[in-house]
């Protein structure tokens, strides 16, 4: 395999930002072999879509009638693979079946962020599962991309879900986030409109100062509000259908 090959494959399979974090050389959990074809087609196609919708409800059906079919081995052979779609169904059956020994895995999975689009499902498993080693995966996740506005990956998620946690063990660990969330977003306004600036440089060359200056209001109305107010609303209904698939399925 060629080097743009692998770096195509990494991009298909989520690895879209290429960043070395302090969590880079954590252990993960990893397959000896590539699942098979038909092994994607059952436990992945039908579902990475469809998890979490809250519009179609049919998935959660679809769940349960594989009930007695999904083992920690299955769960284990989809985290393991490096892509965020098998990563997704796999932490998300864990909960659905409570093998909340897996929990370390989709904490170092969240903590090393490796892949896109499965960091909320992270989020809401390990507060789903709620232990005091979970919620410290969510706090150290915070305590470090709050600090790195050029990865904006699910900081937001990660908010709401410490917020949701402080809600049902009547905790504060969302507080020391709060004041690192408003610089994180201040810093990331910054960056957005450096390349703002840059893409309007080119745009006057181009199309001419009047185009540019239109571009630039258009592309930062609010500079960003960094101010935003958090709500478990999502967290509660998602953990809600959570336990539900839990009681029938464990």
């Amino acid at each position: 395999m060629t080097d743009f090959e692998e770096m195509a494959q990494q991009h298909s399979a989520g690895a879209i930002v290429r960043h070395r974090s302090i969590f880079a050389d954590l252990p993960s959990h990893k397959n000896d072999a590539e699942l098979s074809t038909d092994f994607i087609k059952k436990w992945v196609i039908p579902f990475y879509m469809e998890i979490g919708n809250s519009e179609d409800l049919s998935w959660i059906d679809d769940i349960k009638a594989l009930k007695d079919e999904i083992t920690v081995d299955v769960c284990l052979a989809l985290l393991g693979e490096f892509d965020w779609r098998p990563r997704l169904v796999g932490s998300y059956f864990a909960a659905v079946k409570g093998y909340e020994q897996l929990s370390k895995i989709i904490g170092t999975h969240l903590l090393k962020s490796e892949v896109c689009c499965v960091g909320h499902i992270y989020a809401l498993v390990l507060a789903y599962f709620n232990t005091d080693k979970c919620i410290d995966y969510l706090s150290k996740y915070l305590d470090y991309y709050l600090t790195q506005p050029g990865l904006y990956f699910d900081q937001e998620y990660l908010m709401e879900a410490v917020l949701y946690a402080d809600k049902v063990n009547q905790t504060e660990n969302i507080k020391p986030h709060l004041k690192k969330w408003t610089g994180f977003k201040q810093q990331r306004t910054i960056l957005a409109y450096q390349r703002a600036l840059s893409i309007a440089k080119t745009i006057e060359q181009q199309k001419g100062k009047n185009v540019a200056e239109q571009y630039l209001k258009n592309i930062m109305p609010d500079n960003d509000n960094p101010d935003i107010n958090f709500s478990t609303d999502n967290f509660e209904q998602q953990i809600a259908i959570l336990k539900n698939l839990n009681e029938y399925c464990s």
